[in-house]
């Protein structure tokens, strides 16, 4: 909405046209990105941990709903970022960019009254313990370390009797519920709570570290997925080419058709076989998501061998921007599967983070979901910087250069593949061991 360019920032020459910006719209255009990366920061970890903290755990049939419940908070979140691609970028492009960002700008305006309005029903966790989460874990942490070399037997002869029931992982850490001394003081030693919460937390890393392979694929279908689609024949009927990146609309299609059918269709049969209010459990709901990732690089990994082999066919391997003959709709099965994959595996990271992280923490909870997909990204990147270095020595083509038509993206989709595997089989170990922490009750 800020006046225009005027004539004079604008250098119009036979090899460019560039319009020179000047520092208030600079400064104004990047405080714009940092206030969505603030915003989001703020949003994105708390919002599913307030709207899940509105049902009660204890309940049977809440307890089920919450389980619902992020099942449809990831399917109108999809169907929101549907709407934007079909709509929104349209008016952006073709009408008006004022337009275009002022009409999400009324609907977070009108968003934000909704929210204010319900202040008074929503339920808030009230903390039954004064101090900080992080103050009482680290401090669990601290006296495990300070008795570590401690000879003290957990035995009734020795007078320190450990409260039971103790959970049997991770034993190290109920030396914590002793003091420094060796002799049991209450008010010094930690308690049985906090020593189970800790932990819950340290059980959750392995689970967290398996996951990472479904981030690393996650990066690739923002990436490469896209760039397969740039060469090949992206005509949907005469006179229209898709985009490319609108290709990506496909897995939010995918997530909107199938989060319904997860959860009013597959549940409940899952349900009357398991006996489970869940069909599934969360572990098993990731797991899937994982497995279905590798069928997804495996497509993906099918249909560029195709590429490139149609492009050896027709002569086009030394021009990087010709038209490869094949149909774009050759990758519908890889983006239509990865969305059936993050049904699965992104909802049950969400569930299973805020579920199995103590109260007060859930929030940091979601945040370590979050955290699968970026530093999953890392990863990628950092895989790929690794295998340009590996493939590109002695001067020869690496598998990825500029001209696609010369890259084997194959065979990086089967490098993934492969990493995937052992990331699932590491999770099912991981899995088969992990003892889920129920709020209100400790398991052995």
């Amino acid at each position: 909405m800020l006046p225009s360019l005027t004539n004079s920032d604008c250098k119009d020459t036979n090899e460019s046209n560039s319009c020179s910006s000047n520092n208030l719209q600079v400064i104004l255009f990047f405080f714009s990105l940092y206030l969505v990366a603030i915003g989001q920061g703020g949003h994105k970890p708390c919002v599913q941990a307030f709207g899940a903290d509105q049902f009660d755990e204890h309940h049977p049939k809440e307890s089920i709903d919450r389980s619902s419940f992020f099942n449809w908070w990831y399917f109108t979140m999809c169907a929101g970022c549907t709407v934007v691609l079909c709509i929104l970028n349209y008016i952006q492009d073709n009408l008006s960019w004022v337009l275009g960002f002022g009409i999400p700008c009324v609907v977070m305006i009108i968003g934000l009254v909704v929210f204010l309005l319900g202040t008074k029903t929503y339920r808030f966790n009230i903390e039954g313990n004064e101090k900080n989460g992080f103050v009482r874990i680290g401090r669990v942490y601290a006296a495990a370390i300070k008795n570590w070399r401690s000879n003290i037997a957990f035995t009734e002869e020795a007078g320190n009797v450990i409260p039971q029931p103790c959970s049997k992982q991770f034993r190290f850490l109920n030396k914590a519920l002793l003091a420094p001394n060796g002799s049991k003081v209450e008010e010094e030693a930690c308690s049985l709570s906090e020593v189970e919460e800790a932990k819950a937390l340290l059980r959750l890393a392995p689970i967290w570290a398996a996951s990472l392979v479904f981030g690393i694929v996650y990066a690739q279908v923002r990436t490469f997925f896209t760039k397969q689609g740039v060469n090949m024949d992206r005509t949907i009927f005469p006179g229209f080419d898709i985009a490319a990146a609108s290709l990506q609309s496909l897995i939010t299609l995918a997530i909107v058709i199938f989060s319904p059918i997860y959860d009013c269709v597959f549940v409940p049969i899952a349900r009357a076989i398991t006996k489970k209010p869940s069909g599934i459990t969360m572990l098993q709901r990731i797991g899937f998501g994982i497995f279905l990732s590798i069928i997804t690089v495996v497509f993906a990994a099918l249909a560029e061998m195709k590429r490139l082999e149609t492009a050896i066919e027709y002569g086009l391997v030394d021009d990087p921007s010709a038209t490869v003959p094949m149909s774009v709709w050759w990758l519908i099965p890889q983006y239509f599967l990865f969305g059936i994959a993050e049904v699965f595996t992104m909802i049950g990271l969400q569930e299973f983070f805020y579920d199995q992280i103590p109260d007060e923490l859930r929030s940091m909870g979601i945040a370590l979901y979050l955290s699968v997909i970026g530093v999953g990204s890392f990863l990628s990147s950092f895989l790929i910087s690794v295998i340009e270095k590996v493939t590109s020595k002695d001067g020869q083509t690496s598998w990825f250069p500029n001209n696609l038509n010369q890259a084997h993206l194959d065979y990086f989709y089967w490098v993934l593949a492969g990493l995937s595997v052992i990331g699932l089989a590491l999770f099912i170990f991981f899995a088969k061991s992990y003892i889920y922490n129920k709020k209100g009750m400790v398991q052995g």
